[in-house]
C-alpha cells in the first residue's frame, strides 16, 4: 500500500505537553482507519484496468435522468456527457454509468494525479479530522501557513519570490496581483498591457482583459488594456528573408509595438501580464529571447511584470515555468493554481500590499491544503524525477509528439498542410496539443465529441487555428498508455469522418 506520509505538527511547548489536536491527529486508532480506508480505495480502483462502455442499460438510462437534472438545476446542459461515479485509477475514470474513459483533460488541469491516487486519499483523509472544513485569512489553523511555507521555500530557491497570499480560485489569484500592480504603481497607472488570445479567468475585470469577446459580452469595459502580438512561429517564418532572421525580425517588431504603446500612454501602464505557455490561447510557446526582450523594456519603463502561472505550474520541464526560460529575475509577481489544489499569489518583499487591500473569507479547503502540499512534495522531490530534460514529464511529451507524427503520418488527409500549422504536434509539457484538420474550428469540435465517445476525454483551444489539448495526468499516467490512447483517437478520427 501507498505508505502516508506522517503530518507535521506545531512546536510544542518544552513541558512535553501536546494540544488535544495533535493527540487526534497521532491516534493509533485514527492511522488504522484512515490505511484501512486507503486499502479499500486501492481494492477498488484495481478493478478499473481499461476503456470500457456502461455497465448496464439501467444505470445507462438513471446515469441519462441525472444528467438532464444536471442540465436543469445549472440552466445549461454540461459539455459533455460526464459525471463520475467517484473513483478511478490513474489516467481512468468510471463514470455514473459504469463506463471508463481515459481522463486527458484532468478538469482543465486540476488532477495532475488522476482519480483515486492512494497517497492524496490519505492526505485528505488526514485532513478530514481537522475542526474545520474551509480556512481563511482572518483565523486560520496551521494547514495554510504550511502549505505557504513549502511554496515560498521551492519559489525562493529559483527567484526572489519569497511572499504567498493564498487564494480559492486562479482568477482571484490574478485579481489579486492586479490590485498589488495597481497599487505598487502609485494608483496612477490604470492602464494593463496583455498578449493576444490571452487568458486568466472570468471575472469582471479578467474577463476584460482575457482576449475573447465571447466572455465579456454584456460586461461594461471599465478596464484599459493594450494588446500585444503572442510570438507566431509560421509569421516569424513569413517574415524571414530566405535566412534564419525571421524570429529576431519578428521580436523586434513586437518590442516596438510595446515602446509605442508606452510612448502613446506614458507613466500609465501598472503591468504587463504575460503567459509564457498560453492556455487558452492554443498552448502557445514562445523562445526566451521573445519574453526576455519585452520584460527589460518593461523594467525600464516601470511596468510591472506578472507571470500568470495558474496553468503551467508544476507541469512544464520545471516546476515554475520561468525557470526553465531563465527568467526569474524579471517577475516581480506571480500566479500559481490548479494543480497545487490551492491558488496563490506569489511575489517580492518590495510588492508586499498595504493593509486592507488583499483579504478573502476562504483562501481553500482543508483537505485542499492537505492534498496541494502533498502534491508539491512529491513535485519537488528529485527521487520521482518529474523535470529536466530526462524527467518524466519531457518524456512524456516526446511520446506524445511521436504519437501525434505517426498518426499524421499515417493519415496525411487528417492534417493537410496549411499556412498557419508549423507543427501538427504542439505545447510544453504536459500542456499537449495536436492540429488536425489545418486547423478548422468545427471538425476539431466534433473530432473531440468523437474522442469522448469512444473514451478519451480531451478539450479543444486556440482561436484559428484551433487544436485538440490535453492536460494528462503526468503525475501518475504509464508512458505505455500512449498507444493505446492514440489507437483510440484513430478510431474516433474515422468516427468523426472528416
Amino acid at each position: 500500500m501507498t505508505q502516508m506520509m506522517a503530518q507535521p505538527t506545531a512546536a510544542q511547548p518544552q513541558t512535553g505537553a501536546t494540544t488535544q489536536g495533535e493527540q487526534l491527529r497521532c491516534s493509533p486508532g485514527v492511522r488504522r482507519a484512515i490505511e484501512s480506508i486507503v486499502r479499500e480505495v486501492e481494492e477498488k480502483r484495481s478493478k478499473i484496468t481499461d476503456v470500457r462502455g456502461p455497465l448496464s442499460p439501467q444505470l445507462t438510462q438513471s446515469f441519462e435522468d441525472f444528467m438532464r437534472k444536471a442540465g436543469e438545476v445549472r440552466g445549461r446542459a454540461l459539455h459533455y456527457p460526464y459525471i463520475g461515479s467517484g473513483i478511478g485509477n490513474g489516467a481512468l475514470v468510471e463514470l455514473m454509468d459504469g463506463s471508463v474513459k481515459y481522463d486527458l483533460i484532468t478538469g482543465i488541469g486540476v488532477n495532475f494525479f488522476g482519480h483515486s491516487e492512494p497517497d492524496l486519499v490519505a492526505a485528505a483523509l488526514n485532513a478530514a479530522i481537522s475542526d474545520t472544513p474551509m480556512q481563511g485569512h482572518l483565523l486560520m489553523n496551521e494547514e495554510p501557513v504550511r502549505f505557504s511555507m513549502l511554496l515560498a521555500e521551492l519559489a525562493s530557491k529559483v527567484s526572489r519570490l519569497s511572499r504567498v497570499f493564498l487564494c480559492n480560485s486562479g482568477v482571484m489569484a490574478n485579481e489579486n496581483a492586479l490590485k498589488m500592480c495597481y497599487q505598487k504603481s502609485g494608483g496612477v497607472a490604470n492602464r494593463v498591457i496583455a498578449f493576444k488570445d490571452c487568458f486568466m479567468g472570468r471575472t469582471v475585470t479578467m474577463s476584460q482583459i482575457g482576449d475573447s469577446a465571447a466572455n465579456r459580452q454584456g460586461i461594461p469595459l471599465s478596464t484599459l488594456v493594450d494588446y500585444m502580438p503572442f510570438y507566431d512561429e509560421a509569421a516569424a517564418r513569413r517574415m524571414s528573408a530566405g535566412d534564419a532572421s525571421g524570429k529576431a525580425r519578428f521580436i523586434d517588431m513586437c518590442v516596438a509595438r510595446l515602446r509605442e504603446y508606452i510612448e502613446r500612454y506614458p507613466n500609465q501602464h501598472a503591468c504587463f501580464i504575460f503567459e509564457l505557455v498560453q492556455g487558452e490561447g492554443g498552448f502557445n510557446t514562445a523562445p526566451r529571447e521573445f519574453f526576455a526582450e519585452l520584460m527589460k523594456v518593461c523594467r525600464e519603463a516601470g511596468i510591472y511584470v506578472w507571470d500568470d502561472e495558474v496553468q503551467t505550474f508544476g507541469r512544464t520541464e520545471t516546476m515554475f515555468a520561468f525557470e526553465g526560460l531563465g527568467l526569474a529575475e524579471y517577475i516581480d509577481i506571480c500566479c500559481v493554481g490548479k494543480l497545487s489544489q490551492v491558488c496563490a499569489v506569489l511575489f517580492q518583499p518590495e510588492m508586499n500590499p498595504k493593509p486592507g487591500l488583499l483579504s478573502q473569507t476562504f483562501l481553500g479547503s482543508v483537505d485542499a491544503l492537505h492534498v496541494g502540499k502533498r502534491i508539491l512534495e512529491r513535485l519537488a522531490d528529485p527521487a520521482n524525477n518529474y523535470y529536466g530534460p530526462g524527467g518524466r514529464i519531457a518524456r512524456h511529451h516526446k511520446l506524445f509528439r511521436e504519437q501525434v507524427h505517426t498518426l499524421a503520418k499515417k493519415h496525411p488527409e487528417w492534417f493537410p498542410a496549411s499556412a498557419d500549422v508549423v507543427d501538427v504536434a504542439g505545447g510544453s509539457g504536459g500542456m499537449m496539443r495536436f492540429t488536425p484538420y489545418g486547423g478548422k474550428k468545427d471538425p476539431v469540435m466534433k473530432l473531440c465529441k468523437a474522442m469522448f465517445e469512444e473514451g478519451v476525454i480531451a478539450f479543444y483551444c486556440g482561436h484559428g487555428p484551433w487544436h485538440v489539448r490535453m492536460l494528462p495526468p503526468l503525475g501518475v499516467m504509464e508512458e505505455s498508455a500512449w498507444p493505446k490512447i492514440f489507437a483510440i483517437i484513430e478510431r474516433a478520427m474515422m468516427k468523426a469522418g472528416q
